[in-house]
């Protein structure tokens, strides 16, 4: 139990540290519902870290019927996502980077931490833990899973904010969503 505190600590520490420092100054978006909090921060003033874990209840209420272990991780991973995305607020601002360097840092960074906590079978949010689910029951990988859903957010966020900056955020999710397939497929194959 302590290994998966760890795991859950380092992901949602540098999930936290991702968003703040390189992604929400430049006002980008991820994907799944770390993007839609995102998006609810910038058109109404949502608090990132706390929009994040309530769209999580839903997803996780389903979880807990079909798979109660990704139930009890994804609790644990999403309070405390949300809880250092929140945490890690004050780095908003800090760091004063090229666009493109910022978003390929804070994508490197995210896509570490997520990739770490899928890799350990715990789900930084309620749309990764829908890849979790579904990628077992398709044998598909949660990458590719990931990338399709995101991609989906970054394009709605294009229509409702109407700034062609978030071509950018299409940069990030295909990052984070390579990352955390080779990180998943390289413990697939170590184990």
């Amino acid at each position: 139990m302590l290994k998966k505190l760890a795991i859950i600590g380092f992901g949602s520490t540098m999930i936290g540290i991702g968003v703040n420092g390189f992604i929400l100054p430049l006002h980008l978006i991820n994907g799944g519902f770390l993007g839609i909090s995102l998006l609810l921060k910038y058109i109404w003033g949502f608090k990132t870290g706390i929009t994040f874990i309530f769209l999580n209840i839903p997803v996780y209420m389903f979880a807990f019927k079909s798979d109660p272990i990704y139930f009890i991780n994804g609790v644990i991973g999403a309070l405390c996502t949300g809880l250092m995305i929140e945490l890690f607020m004050p780095l908003n601002g800090i760091f004063h980077l090229p666009i493109l360097s910022s978003v390929i840092v804070g994508a490197v960074i995210i896509g570490s931490g997520v990739g770490v906590m899928l890799r350990n079978h715990i789900s930084p949010g309620g749309m990764d833990l829908l890849a979790l689910i579904i990628a077992k029951w398709s044998k598909v990988n949660v990458g590719v899973i990931m990338f399709a859903m995101d991609a989906v957010i970054i394009i709605t966020g294009l229509f409702l904010l109407q700034d062609v900056k978030l071509f950018y955020s299409l940069i990030i999710v295909a990052i984070v969503g390579l990352l955390a397939s080779l990180i998943t497929t390289i413990s697939i194959e170590r184990n």
